[in-house]
């Protein structure tokens, strides 16, 4: 009899533990929640930091107005920020510790190694997130995440599509980072869709440190459009280096990753002959509308070092999460994430986003893979000297 009842209070106390965490599982931290706490994990410093700072300042702008007219039903926003210093190795830490502070949802990662780990963790324990920047293909793999930016492969194609319209039966160039993610995924997509009439010439490189580019300039000195899949760092060593090399009248076309490019520290885009442009969901230069609105207000509040579509996207994102909650009337500031989780996987099936800052005006939505819907545009950062 005495067997029977230590066993029978043993089961009782496992049972209770279970009670306090989440189905056996992960402690849930929402209970106390006097705000809905919106995560990011992003780099705050390093080399990737004008990003994570404007998507953090982004994301802190639309919370600040929506917390200024009231909330949701009385109900404030908090964001909760991490540095991650785009180093997929601290994701995990971040992730707990932002789950410690009652995390209910997120903005995921900014940069696409570090928001690959944040995918699978988050899918584990079923949290939402959105991402205003991560663009590789498989950061939305699971039910629980979601793009707000083009990912890799459609920006590929939209930069095809470019092509086919404007060049072809001509011959381009191209320049990309062969064993990156990033640049490669948007390459093989681009030739994948490039029409039959346009010749490439394809020069590459791998060593992230590379400081001369001689080579690949000379193989690409004739082509009047080069295509630059690359991030700013590369670019601006291979526009400085090509000047005088490359014809003035030649077009130098990147991705998202050319974001940021005209205030790189050391580099002076007006010394470049040639046009600098980019497939962008954001044009930076608006002075009216949705973007133009949204310019002036961060620009008053974090001035303009910092002001690029990866923070225009995080506003979108939070005004995003912010409506689909709504519309699902979200009412409990205790909700926990998996909760949370199942109600804005089902409410974004439908959901809209309507006068967003990115898309050119157009309304926002998802396919069912979570990749978002929206306009493209050719944003020229810097015309041709002979234009």
């Amino acid at each position: 009899m005495k067997k029977s009842a230590k066993v029978l209070s043993l089961v009782m106390a496992a049972a209770m533990m279970c009670a306090a965490f989440a189905g056996c599982g992960k402690k849930s931290y929402t209970a106390n929640n006097k705000e809905y706490v919106i995560g990011l994990s992003g780099p705050l410093t390093g080399a990737a930091a004008i990003y994570g700072n404007g998507v953090k300042n982004g994301a802190q702008l639309a919370i600040d107005e929506i917390n200024a007219e009231g909330g949701l039903n009385g109900v404030k926003f908090r964001l909760e920020v991490t540095d991650d210093m785009h180093d997929a190795t601290k994701v995990a830490t971040n992730y707990a510790s932002l789950l410690e502070k009652g995390m209910q949802v997120s903005l995921g990662c900014v940069t696409s190694a570090p928001c690959a780990e944040w995918t699978n963790l988050s899918h584990e324990d079923n949290v939402f997130f959105i991402t205003p920047s991560a663009s590789n293909d498989d950061i939305p793999k699971y039910d629980n995440g979601y793009q707000m930016c083009f990912a890799d492969g459609d920006q590929g194609k939209a930069a095809a599509s470019y092509v086919n319209e404007n060049f072809k039966g001509q011959t381009i160039g191209v320049f990309y980072k062969s064993d990156d993610n990033y640049s490669s995924g948007i390459f093989k997509q681009f030739k994948k869709n490039l029409d039959s009439s346009v010749k490439v010439v394809e020069t590459l490189f791998t060593d992230a440190g590379a400081t001369s580019f001689d080579s690949q300039i000379n193989e690409l000195k004739d082509c009047k459009f080069i295509f630059m899949p690359i991030y700013y760092t590369p670019a601006t060593i291979f526009m400085t280096q090509a000047k005088g090399k490359i014809a003035d009248d030649a077009v130098y076309y990147g991705c998202d990753g050319f974001d940021g490019i005209d205030s790189t520290e050391g580099f002076d885009i007006k010394s470049i002959p040639q046009e600098v442009s980019m497939l962008s969901h954001f044009d930076s230069s608006a002075t009216s509308g949705a973007a133009g609105d949204f310019i002036k207000k961060y620009t008053e509040k974090y001035g303009k070092e910092t002001l690029n579509q990866f923070g225009a996207s995080a506003y979108d994102c939070v005004y995003a999460i912010y409506g689909a909650m709504k519309e699902a009337k979200v009412d409990d500031v205790t909700i926990s994430a998996s909760d949370l989780c199942d109600t804005l996987k089902d409410t974004f099936k439908t959901f809209k986003l309507k006068n967003a800052v990115t898309g050119g005006g157009s309304d926002v939505s998802w396919n069912k893979d979570g990749k978002v819907k929206k306009n493209a545009i050719k944003f020229v950062i810097k015309e041709a000297d002979n234009a």
